[in-house]
């Protein structure tokens, strides 16, 4: 069965791995070797790891350390991993281009993502430590996070906005760099208003394309920049005319406010969702539009939103379940 991949993503589809782990019956392990270690040297997943202990359990000791003198078993374990579905995509780096289909929970629906700025433009620069922090890296580091989270549901996604060697990075200060490109389009233009009309026109195209899809959505991440002493929560924005945009940023917020009140029970969320029709991209976009401002860039407590890795990935997870809750919604 052929699966409709993001056209803007040139990789590869990926359902088995190589075929020296499908070879491979019994293997014995290197002195001192994990079990992540053996699957890695074989070319097998990590997330691997738990149907191997089950197929060789009795061969492991405490904790599940492998034991020497013992063979493991690889082709009788890889037949678990081959009912299910892998794909393979390159942009998002070596660590994280291997991703489990885990569900078709969010099948039919196709998204635009658009991390703001890149290329020439760096947007809103911040300070850390002496370090800059451009936001154009941490905006896309969060949008390539929020793809994968959404391709793991089995979504379209397309990726407007493209670095080929950053991929999704897991250090807290990330390189500025001039290098991201405009899918389709090549060299993402100097000039502000030509930046924007190129990734509308973008989306637009690639939305004519999908037109028989029933759900669709796009969506903008930035980061914003006030003053340094404005602490301020993710917040959203819609155009008036859109009432399925408007209904998307409400369902954002909703998500946002419920997990700070799980995970934060002591601290008001003071995120909003709000009307603003002037922007280039809201105004613009044919299918509906999300935009997301994550926090500001300059200010301390905000900073640490963006630097550190467990934080970018909650807030990818926490826009891709809000937007799961706006596609079960309904078209």
């Amino acid at each position: 069965m052929l699966y409709r991949l993001a056209c803007m993503l040139i990789f590869s589809l990926c359902v088995a791995l190589s075929s020296s782990a499908q070879e491979a019956f019994n293997v014995t392990p290197n002195k001192g070797e994990g079990i992540f270690e053996l699957l890695e040297r074989h070319d097998i997943p990590k997330d691997f790891a738990q149907d191997f202990i089950k197929v060789n359990k009795s061969k492991l000791g405490a904790k599940d350390v492998l034991l020497s003198g013992f063979q493991y078993e690889l082709r009788k374990a890889w037949q678990v991993i081959e009912k299910e579905e892998w794909r393979t995509y390159s942009i998002f780096g070596k660590k994280h281009e291997k991703v489990k289909i885990i569900d078709q929970s969010l099948k039919g629906g196709v998204f635009y993502l658009v991390s703001g700025h890149g290329g020439p433009d760096p947007g809103a620069v911040g300070k850390k430590q002496g370090k800059e922090l451009c936001e154009d890296e941490y905006a896309y580091d969060v949008t390539v996070r929020l793809a994968r989270w959404l391709i793991e549901r089995d979504a379209l996604v397309y990726l407007i906005i493209r670095d080929d060697n950053d991929g999704i990075r897991d250090e807290a200060y990330l390189k500025c760099d001039k290098d991201e490109y405009a899918y389709t389009r090549g060299k993402v233009p100097r000039g502000h208003n030509d930046r924007l009309i190129q990734r509308t026109d973008i989306v637009n195209s690639l939305y004519k394309q999908n037109r028989s899809a029933s759900y669709h959505r796009m969506v903008a991440i930035h980061v914003d920049s006030r003053s340094k002493k404005e602490n301020v929560d993710v917040f959203f924005y819609y155009h008036h005319l859109s009432s399925t945009g408007k209904q998307a940023a409400n369902d954002l917020l909703s998500t946002f406010d419920s997990k700070y009140q799980e995970y934060q029970p002591n601290r008001d969320y003071r995120g909003n969702a709000t009307d603003r029709s002037g922007l280039f991209v809201l105004k613009n976009t044919n299918p509906p539009a999300v935009f997301i401002e994550l926090g500001n860039i300059t200010n301390d407590r905000d900073q640490r939103r963006f630097l550190i890795v467990d934080n970018r990935q909650a807030l990818a997870k926490w826009i891709g379940e809000g937007l799961k809750k706006n596609f079960e919604r309904g078209r």
